[in-house]
């Protein structure tokens, strides 16, 4: 069978994406299940944090969040049966692609998947609705009569942060980066408190969250991105708030929830974060599958998400799927970060 693996190149701007053979071991492992795959997410690689924690390998697999049918079980799997539908999350040293036919994976990977959303749903929003609740509940401490601003909100990762803080009773205001994402915001239901236009400069961020929230700041802050210096003007970073702006509108012991892995602080930010006994929390995405420490708390995360978008509480951006053979041209363009993520259906 085949599966999409990336062969690192001399520099991380530069990997190759190759549909490679792949074969499975013929003896299932006593805790594993083995998985027919019906459809994968694909989200950029992160090479450096795979060379941080030890992952060096000529061929590194892509695609890791799954969704498909159990073929068979270990021996001593309790949770799981052949036919059962299933989604979950390969992790970072797992041997397979998830683009391949039929995949090996340990039952606390796996959660039930609701028979009335489709494997392409899951599989696309998976990681965005894994990191709303880790930078929601995990690390603010979401909680009902809380302020929270989305900066991007349009974005499907903003938008899974909206619509479960306001499941919640938390009150939101975001951010849009463009006419019609303001309009998609301004559309929402529940709907959020204020939508502040960033783009062509027509909104001063700071002074219409301190007018929404009588002057107090916001209790959380979840970042798509920070411009770190004041000239900073190119296309990717002229709509993202400056460090500053995003610490000005935190409240009294607020939160910080960053995606910007080289987030720099100076001492004037810091004596600021201070002043407000505020915190700065960084958002991993791979964090739950790269240690098993809390790997309880990851299979109540997945099941609680699958209940909230069978329930219609989380409605994530539609995905329209790609076929395998396409699968190494729209993982190059997710690479590049043109595309923010892409599925594909097996």
């Amino acid at each position: 069978m085949k599966g999409l693996y990336c062969r690192a190149g001399v520099t991380d701007a530069e990997p190759k994406f190759v549909i490679q053979e792949t074969s499975l071991p013929e003896v299932l492992g006593s805790y594993q299940v083995r998985v027919q795959v019906k459809a994968c997410g694909l989200s950029p690689l992160d090479l450096k944090l795979l060379r941080d924690i030890g992952i060096q390998t000529d061929l590194i697999p892509v695609g890791r969040e799954v969704a498909g049918d159990v073929l068979q079980v270990g021996d001593k799997v309790s949770f799981f049966q052949p036919e059962d539908e299933v989604v979950g999350v390969l992790p970072l040293d797992s041997p397979c692609s998830g683009l391949c036919d039929v995949i090996d994976i340990d039952e606390h990977l796996l959660v039930q998947k609701p028979e009335k959303l489709s494997s392409v749903c899951i599989a696309g929003a998976l990681r965005d609705g894994l990191c709303a609740y880790t930078a929601l509940h995990t690390y603010a401490r979401m909680a009902a009569g809380h302020s929270l601003l989305v900066l991007d909100g349009a974005s499907s990762f903003g938008l899974m942060c909206i619509q479960l803080a306001c499941y919640h009773g938390v009150k939101v205001l975001t951010t849009s980066h463009s006419p019609q994402e303001h309009t998609l915001l301004e559309q929402l239901r529940p709907s959020v408190a204020k939508v502040i236009p960033v783009y062509n400069g027509s909104a001063d961020l700071l002074q219409v969250v301190m007018e929404e929230t009588g002057g107090l700041g916001v209790d959380i802050v979840i970042d798509s991105g920070v411009r770190l210096q004041e000239e900073e003007e190119s296309e990717e970073t002229k709509l993202l708030p400056h460090k500053h702006d995003i610490i000005s509108v935190l409240g009294v012991g607020g939160h910080w929830v960053t995606s910007h892995k080289d987030l720099q602080l100076d001492p004037p930010d810091c004596r600021l974060l201070y002043l407000k006994s505020a915190s700065v929390t960084f958002l991993n995405p791979e964090v739950w599958t790269a240690s098993s420490a809390q790997q309880g708390r990851f299979l109540h995360i997945l099941k609680d998400m699958m209940e909230k978008m069978s329930a219609g509480v989380l409605r994530p951006q539609p995905e329209e799927a790609v076929p395998l053979y396409e699968a190494t041209v729209a993982m190059e363009t997710v690479q590049r970060h043109q595309k923010k993520k892409a599925v594909v259906q097996l």
